[in-house]
């Protein structure tokens, strides 16, 4: 035995900073999922929060599919699994494909922020997860050829992230050491004087 879920969660959370929304502090990308299903009812409350992101011109170009264990579209996406991601990601009880309008819908015209909109509606699940006590874990490890053929994507459409969702478990469930190793090691941050410019190349003063 390792480590219990509990103990992974508090090792994770990064040091709450007052003023930041615990939420934020909290959320971070586990491996080993629970068979606990996910109620209605929350995914419901998950989608809601995304549907209040912000975006270009008000476009709203995310669209998500989701997959419930056991359904078809959980199959789909899990087939469309590769690398690592294959050990771990088919036990999730959601796996939630994010794709995003390429064009605008009122002039036809290319929306260059689609993919970013659909992040910004993708990290407020996390968060929104994170704070009703769930996980998620967003994957570039999966066949995007596989994903849109077998889920008749349309070709408008850009793929994002393949995410998985659901309650966390102890570690020792993964059943590799490697992916064990991984989900216990301490998360780490690049300092702020690293990521934020006053001028290129110059922290700005409040990070210094």
């Amino acid at each position: 035995m390792t480590l219990t879920a509990h103990e992974v969660d508090e090792l994770k959370a990064a040091p709450a900073v007052d003023g930041i929304l615990p939420a934020v502090h909290r959320r971070w990308s586990a491996q080993a999922y629970s068979d606990r299903a996910v109620d209605e009812g929350i995914l419901r409350k998950l989608f809601e929060a995304a549907r209040w992101a912000p975006s270009s011109n008000n476009e709203q170009p995310w669209r998500f599919l989701v997959g419930l264990r056991g359904t078809a579209t959980h199959d789909a996406l899990m087939k469309s699994l590769k690398g690592f991601n294959l050990a771990w990601a088919p036990k999730a009880p959601v796996l939630i494909l994010g794709v995003a309008l390429k064009n605008f819908s009122s002039n036809g015209k290319p929306n260059g922020y689609a993919l970013y909109d659909l992040g910004a509606a993708t990290v407020l699940i996390a968060l929104q997860a994170a704070e009703m006590g769930l996980n998620t874990h967003q994957m570039g490890g999966f066949e995007k050829k596989t994903a849109r053929e077998l889920l008749d994507v349309p070709e408008e459409y850009e793929l994002g992230s393949l995410m998985a969702l659901g309650y966390q478990t102890d570690p020792d469930e993964l059943g590799s050491e490697q992916l064990i190793a991984q989900e216990v090691a301490p998360r780490t941050r690049k300092p702020l004087n690293e990521l934020v410019f006053s001028a290129w190349g110059e922290p700005a003063t409040f990070v210094k």
